[in-house]
């Protein structure tokens, strides 16, 4: 059985690239990766650092916070805004599909744009806390 973390990863990838506006901002297929190329093109969402904890009363329940960020080299916060918008109203009551869990809940958290040290990339960040339980095992079937 896939663990709930990569299962929460495929599901939102999917969820994410399915996305008409995505689409038009980060390509078709969209630019969403866990790990983006060596040289990528802009801009592109990646999926960052994952925060999990255990949930007491929701058996094998998992509490997990993923930081997902856009990399924009636009010249302006433009490009970065409308991808994290983007990402926040695809997530808005998303229903994401996962393999052998169930998404029990999702909202996004935190957003923010801001310029990278360098002044040529522009970053949008996005925190999303989803919940996930195990299927059992007739619902899996």
């Amino acid at each position: 059985m896939i663990d709930p973390e990569r299962a929460l990863q495929r599901g939102l990838i999917d969820h994410l690239r399915g996305d008409a506006a995505l689409k038009a901002l980060l390509g078709d297929p969209a630019r969403i990766w866990d790990q983006p190329p060596e040289k990528p093109l802009y801009p592109y969402l990646v999926l960052g650092r994952l925060e999990a904890r255990s949930l007491e009363g929701l058996a094998g329940g998992l509490e997990q916070a993923l930081t997902l960020t856009c990399v924009s080299r636009f010249g302006g916060a433009e490009e970065a805004k409308a991808v994290t918008a983007a990402v926040r109203a695809r997530l808005h009551d998303a229903d994401l599909t996962l393999e052998a869990h169930r998404l029990v809940s999702a909202a996004v958290t935190y957003s923010d744009v801001f310029r990278g040290a360098d002044w040529r990339s522009t970053y949008g960040v996005v925190r999303l806390r989803a919940v996930t339980e195990p299927l059992i095992e007739e619902e899996a079937a």
